[in-house]
């Protein structure tokens, strides 16, 4: 379905259009999102007052919502927020659009709230000065100093040294058949290179030996690859989270549009040979952060069962840091301990109880358009 809807977004509450003085504005365009982008282009721009900064949604569920420099990816009170913009992947032309109109030079802060994007760095600014990567890397989670600025008389420079965000790869794999097929993805900076011609199904022991782990607990897997979760002795769950709440599902810190993977309790008893699974694929090279979220007799995340797939060992959000924030928490925000929640995918991992159903699952979710007017 597409979109056509335009509206506007104030930037500053209750100033009149008189304080604007008479002057040729112009229209900044952005583009928000696309096939396997998780990004604002430009991410930051320089406008003046009676300007309009037009954002162009493109492919998947994004936002335009209004932040702060301190809290890049919570929304700020009586902040605009465009709400989900859903855009399916075949749509070509006629992309929704919103505009924000500039009423002062002050600085405007900006993310998308779907699950996830913020923290990967898609955020967003007009008149940062020299704060942008600032604001950036506090999204990310990488709050090291930088020197970047903007230039005063550019309106569409992006910060040179920003964090990283999701680049478009593309890579040929030999299907079993023996042909070759050639795909686009999002290749998060960092993370697996497309090295491997044929996909890989990775297994991961839940609960080895009786003890509260993920066997191993960090691995790396390329695009197509699958992840098949083998579930031993007591009752476990694999769970996808978050890197900053560890021990809370996805599907309750997010919206209904990614709700996360949940295999749901899986008990198995003492004296068992025959083992359920629980599958993944993985669609993209986005970090994948997940959890037993088993609370009897105590949290099994807080005491370290946790798992990641393609964890950035580099930089500060790797698998030690994540392990040692759900410690920290002792599983403070674990969800309850009986029931199986969606199995839905999210944009980076398509799931399965029993096998793969193909090569992935696209959910489609309406979207709230909120126009406010200055």
């Amino acid at each position: 379905m597409i979109f056509s809807s335009k509206f506007t977004l104030a930037a500053i509450v209750g100033l009149s259009l008189a304080v604007i003085p008479v002057a040729r504005s112009e229209t900044i365009d952005v583009t928000v999102g696309g096939t396997g982008i998780f990004k604002y282009d430009p991410e930051f721009v320089n406008a003046n007052v009676g300007d309009v900064v037009r954002f162009t949604f493109k492919q998947k569920n994004h936002t335009a919502t209004q932040s702060t420099l301190a809290n890049p990816c919570s929304m700020a009170e009586n902040g605009f927020d465009s709400g989900f913009i859903p855009v399916a992947d075949d749509v070509t032309e006629g992309f929704p659009v919103a505009e924000l109109t500039v009423t002062d030079t002050d600085p405007i802060w900006v993310y998308c709230r779907q699950t996830g994007h913020c923290q990967q760095g898609m955020v967003f600014a007009v008149n940062p000065g020299d704060k942008f990567a600032q604001f950036q890397a506090a999204a990310t989670g990488n709050n090291t100093n930088s020197t970047t600025s903007t230039t005063p008389d550019s309106t569409a420079t992006a910060a040179a040294s920003a964090s990283p965000s999701v680049v478009t790869v593309t890579a040929t794999v030999t299907v079993s058949s023996g042909q070759t097929l050639t795909t686009t993805y999002g290749s998060y900076p960092g993370s697996a290179q497309p090295t491997s011609a044929t996909s890989t199904d990775h297994r991961v022991t839940v609960g080895s030996n009786g003890q509260l782990v993920f066997e191993p607990a960090n691995i790396t897997a390329q695009v197509g690859d699958t992840v098949t979760f083998e579930f031993h002795q007591k009752n476990h769950t694999v769970t996808q989270s978050t890197f900053s709440t560890p021990c809370r599902a996805l599907a309750a810190v997010g919206p209904s549009s990614a709700p996360g993977f949940d295999s749901g309790f899986m008990p198995v008893a003492d004296g068992a040979t025959n083992f359920p699974t629980f599958t993944i694929q993985i669609n993209d090279t986005t970090p994948i952060w997940a959890y037993c979220r088993q609370t009897q007799p105590a949290s099994h995340c807080g005491q370290g069962m946790v798992f990641s797939v393609n964890a950035i060992e580099s930089g500060a959000n790797n698998f030690e840091a994540f392990k040692a924030k759900a410690v920290q928490q002792n599983g403070s925000t674990s969800d309850s301990t009986s029931g199986s929640t969606s199995t839905n995918s999210t944009d980076n991992a398509a799931l399965s109880n029993s096998g793969i159903n193909g090569a992935g699952i696209v959910v489609a979710v309406g979207a709230l358009f909120f126009s406010m007017l200055l």
